[in-house]
């Protein structure tokens, strides 16, 4: 049997790989599983995080948030499982309701989904899913204006803020950028973090799509707990064993 207690780089390197398999460690369940103390796995993780490898969070650590690509970058990253999320999402949609759809790939992808003769308000700081709808007359659609920002695609600020306070949306489809049972959902970026607060006090019911390298990660900004969303909607590659407590319903996109 191997002597953990004497050997810090294998035993950082064994924690490394749980983090890039389940994006998440508990420190008390890998002293038990490594024969060490809790205080040796805190160490590990501080050094961990230090190389810029993990993120420490109470009780343990999640792996650490990859940098958000450009949204052109994004729309050409992992496709097919954004298609599935994508079509899962359009089955949500309620009929003759008020929808905000907020920018981003997957949800891009949601909006060509929708069906052609599906009539509801949609409204939107997503100018690429403006385009996607402006054809369609059965739709009333809203683009909230403001300063565009590159890194996000989507209008941001005070202006399209003041927009909402306006508006009451029956159903939110909201971008997440990390999904931490912990922490909650976060954001990468300030203005879009402030921005995605707003539009979810105006919402009757939240629904996140996340792709599997989004689960149990941890951006800058807080936007809010997990169960402050009533739906979050996952690929069957995602690792949710960490969710499945959490007071909101989980739908599978399967393949």
């Amino acid at each position: 049997m191997i002597d953990y207690d004497a050997l810090p780089e294998q035993r950082q390197s064994l924690i490394h790989q749980m983090l890039m398999e389940t994006g998440r460690v508990i420190g008390a369940d890998v002293a038990r599983k490594l024969g060490v103390s809790e205080h040796t796995i805190r160490r590990d993780l501080q050094e961990l995080a230090r190389q810029g490898l993990c993120k420490k969070v109470y009780g343990g650590a999640v792996s650490q948030f990859k940098q958000s690509a450009s949204f052109e970058t994004r729309m050409a990253q992992n496709v097919p499982e954004k298609s599935h999320i994508a079509r899962k999402c359009a089955e949500l949609v309620r009929p003759d309701s008020c929808v905000f759809i907020d920018a981003g790939s997957t949800y891009v992808a949601m909006v060509e989904c929708l069906p052609a003769d599906l009539a509801l308000t949609i409204v939107t700081n997503s100018p690429q899913i403006a385009s996607v709808l402006s054809g369609r007359s059965n739709l009333e659609l809203i683009l909230l204006g403001g300063k565009i920002y590159s890194h996000t695609g989507s209008t941001l600020g005070s202006e399209p803020v003041n927009q909402i306070r306006g508006m009451i949306f029956d159903q939110t489809f909201i971008g997440v950028c990390g999904l931490d049972p912990q922490v909650g959902m976060t954001a990468v970026y300030y203005e879009d973090a402030c921005f995605k607060k707003e539009v979810l006090a105006q919402s009757n019911e939240v629904v996140a799509a996340v792709t599997a390298d989004k689960v149990s990660q941890i951006a800058r900004y807080k936007v809010v707990a997990c169960e402050d969303i009533d739906i979050v909607v996952v690929s069957s590659d995602a690792n949710i064993d960490n969710f499945r407590h959490l007071n909101m319903r989980i739908e599978v996109a399967e393949e």
